[in-house]
């Protein structure tokens, strides 16, 4: 197998083996806690600029079915595994995790010592990285990555994944929700058609018009990668809408929906990735296990009056949650439609479609 290696901007290096596919990639590196849920950690349009390192020391132990896919391709930059299993154990297995990274034709690095990795990013927060797989891209990294950290942006992160056009899901009948895609995932949308909703899909630029054009129900406002303070169109459209119509947010939902609202929002050192996030809910009294792909949060000391926290992070007491005072707007921090995930909050969709009167 080629060499390879993964860089650190912060000058570590860390080595290891690649796959057969050989090449070079550029993005955050951030960690991920999940013993599961691979398969979507990698197609999830939230990742999309992230070099994933997975901490458990084996991941693919069920392969890849398709199934569990949250958007047509795989959406992460590159992948640092320490051993991928050779022979996965699933009935709906259709191929190796590796074969399929290989298809996708995602820089990865195994055999490397992914909890050095964990330490280094723990110390020093998300970092700009580069991936190299095979001697040329190995050689050319290292002055890859200090052009790439002085020209960064995450400008072009939501428009890479988000569709083009105006697009209906779900049933022929039933209440209409519009949904505002910055990177929505195949697990929302499924929610959504669950309900009975008819689901129009927009671009996260459309206007307050397309939006509402066909007089929807409710808008909802999809998860999606990169820092929502580079969305200054779509929080500016979503501010047009409060008041007119319910409004719920999901992950950079959430973030577009408090800034539309007047609040604030920071990067986290480390960001949340992975599965096994307690959040303690104010209004139903009670602690939930969740799923988290975040870098960003919302800053609570900065919700205005209209806004009532609901939700808070247990491990370092971030907003998870709020909802309008008097108005129908919501929005969570976490994923409730993580699948494979906890399925603790699974109820949030039909607890806004209650509040919100979506019928």
């Amino acid at each position: 197998m080629p060499k390879g290696s993964l860089f650190l901007a912060d000058g570590s290096r860390f080595d290891g083996q690649g796959l057969t596919f050989e090449g070079l990639a550029l993005g955050e590196a951030v960690f991920y806690t999940g013993m599961t849920g691979y398969e979507e950690a990698l197609t999830d349009p939230s990742y999309a600029g992230q070099i994933l390192t997975f901490t458990y020391p084996m991941i693919g132990n069920y392969g890849i079915s398709g199934e569990a896919a949250q958007y047509p391709r795989a959406c992460v930059a590159g992948a640092v595994v320490k051993q991928i299993a050779q022979h996965p154990s699933h009935h709906l297995s259709r191929q190796t995790l590796g074969s399929w990274l290989d298809d996708e034709r995602i820089p990865t690095l195994t055999a490397a010592d992914t909890r050095a990795i964990a330490i280094a990013l723990r110390e020093h927060g998300t970092i700009w990285a580069a991936l190299a797989v095979g001697e040329e891209a190995v050689e050319s990294a290292e002055p890859a990555l200090t052009r790439f950290v002085r020209a960064a942006s995450t400008t072009g992160l939501v428009p890479s994944v988000a569709t083009p056009v105006v697009r209906r899901e779900g049933p022929q009948e039933g209440p209409l929700v519009t949904l505002v895609d910055c990177g929505v995932k195949r697990a929302v949308l499924r929610e959504l058609e669950a309900l009975g909703a008819r689901v129009d899909v927009v671009p996260y630029d459309a206007n307050a018009e397309t939006i509402l054009a066909n007089d929807p129900a409710a808008v909802f406002v999809s998860p999606g990668p990169g820092d929502p303070a580079d969305l200054s169109n779509t929080i500016a459209t979503l501010r047009e809408l409060v008041g007119r119509k319910p409004l719920f947010g999901i992950c950079l939902g959430h973030q577009l929906l408090a800034l539309a609202c007047g609040a604030s929002t920071y990067k986290l050192p480390y960001g949340h990735r992975g599965g096994n996030q307690p959040v303690k809910d104010a209004v139903q009294g009670e602690v939930i296990i969740t799923a988290h792909n975040h870098g960003y949060a919302v800053d609570a000391t900065s919700l205005p009056a209209s806004l009532e926290a609901t939700m808070t992070n247990l491990n370092d007491d971030t907003n998870e949650g709020f909802r309008h005072r008097f108005l129908p707007i919501a929005a969570v921090q976490f994923h409730p439609e993580a699948s494979p995930g906890p399925s603790d909050a699974r109820g949030i969709f039909e607890r806004w479609f209650h509040d919100a009167g979506i019928r």
